[in-house]
This record gives C-alpha cells, structure tokens and sequence, in this order.
C-alpha cells in the first residue's frame, strides 16, 4: 500500500503570516500553493516553491476564486468561460516560478473545490482551465466527486483525495466550515482516520454509513493549528502500518 500526503500551503499575504510552511513541508509529500487569488502573493509564491524544492515535495497550483477577503471559501457566480480562464490564469501564474514550468499537480481551493465536486459544469469548467495550462498535470480531486468524472473524461490524470481532517456528509461531501464538528484538531484521530481509509478503501460519514472510496492522497490542511502535530502522527500511524508515503501517483 502507498498514499500521497499532500497540504495546502503558500497562504500568507504581504505581512500576514498564515499557516506553518516551513515545519509542514518537513513531513508532506505534495505541496498545494495559492496562486494570489484566495491567498498568497509572487513573493510568497516564489518562497514556497523554494521551501518546496528543498524539502523535495511535490509541486502543485492551489487555485480558488478571486477572493482574499472570505479565503475562496465563498461561492461566486460565474460563467463556465470565466471559470477556465481563472483557473488557467492562476495554474500558469505558479508555473512560472517551477524550474521548467512543470507542475505536478493543481487542486482548486475552497468553494471553488467544494462546487466543483458537486456540480459537472464548474467541474468541466475547472479541468478545461487545467489541460489549457499543463494536459500532462494530474488533477486532485474530492473521491468519488464530479471533479474526478471530469478529470476521465478529459483524458486528464487524477487522484481522488480524502481528509485526514475534515468530517463527511453521507453523500461524500465535506461537512460545512460552519458546522462545530467540519474540522477535526485532535491529532490522534486524524492519524487513526487516515489509517482506516486507506485500509479500508472507504470513508465513513458522521452518521456513520460507509462510502467506499479508491484514495490515492490524504490532505492535511496547513492553516489548521495542529497542523504539525497532526501530520507527524499521521505519517507515524501510516508507516507503522508499512503505508508506503510518497507523491509517485
């Protein structure tokens, strides 16, 4: 057995300080890097990529809607046109500071990742945005999510990711950021989840149904507060169960 364990990083802006980069990408093998819209700016771009390079991680565009104040965790309307151009703009803008412009990976940001799971047409609209940029980057996905249907369709690589961190809803979607129990702290559940997902191939949702899931990467968010604590624990359980840890998807 093997997993990807990847993090969203490169969210700080001009003097405000988000997330713990340095200590994270010591123990995640996929970086997933704002592109300027949601968060970051060049300079942070630029940092992370060489904090990246130096830890031998991954290099992946985290790309969200235009929207530094609600963090891309905001829904807003937008043409399937409008929705490509985004996408391509950010993926191409992070490339730029990759030694030979190639990216591993690009997995979207927020409402952005979150409507694209559900909905076919942002879906489609995302992965065009993509292939534009790189056709040979693999797509990470929601498991089981239209995303994915769309990354097939596209004749696109992906990998169908789950969360260490997050609960489910017994369609496969992630419990909303403004319920109490969406984001789980405690480090020791987080690493016993990540565990039996991958042992089990399958999800469990907070009433408990089962949802059987391929999962090729495990995301562990970087702006979490126990974020260090949470995936050296991961890393720990996944290893002493012989889970191979690598990004070769």
């Amino acid at each position: 057995m093997q997993i990807d364990l990847n993090s969203d990083l490169g969210e700080s802006f001009g003097k405000y300080k988000i997330g713990l980069d340095e200590e994270v990408l010591k123990q995640v093998t996929s970086a997933n890097i704002a592109c300027g819209f949601h968060a970051g700016d060049p300079t942070v771009m630029k940092n992370t990529v060489a904090l990246a390079l130096q830890n031998q991680t991954a290099i992946g565009a985290h790309p969200g809607f235009h929207d530094l104040q609600g963090f891309g965790r905001r829904k807003i309307e937008m043409a399937p046109a409008e929705i490509e151009a985004l996408v391509q703009y950010q993926v191409g803008a992070l490339a730029a500071f990759v030694p030979g412009h190639r990216l591993h990976h690009v997995k979207a940001h927020g409402a952005l990742y979150n409507l694209a799971a559900k909905d076919r047409q942002v879906a489609d609209a995302v992965v065009a945005g993509i292939k534009a940029a790189d056709e040979q980057t693999v797509i990470y996905g929601l498991a089981n999510s239209e995303l994915i249907k769309s990354a097939k369709a596209a004749g696109m690589k992906f990998a169908q990711e789950a969360f260490a961190d997050r609960n489910y809803e017994a369609d496969g979607s992630l419990v909303s950021r403004s319920q109490s129990n969406a984001v789980i702290t405690d480090p020791a559940i987080a690493a016993k989840r990540a565990v039996k997902m991958i042992q089990d191939q399958a999800i469990t949702a907070v009433n408990g149904a089962v949802l059987p899931t391929a999962i090729d990467s495990i995301c562990v968010h970087g702006d979490n507060q126990a974020a260090i604590s949470l995936v050296k624990q991961i890393r720990e359980a996944l290893t002493k169960e012989g889970i191979s840890i690598t990004s070769q998807l």
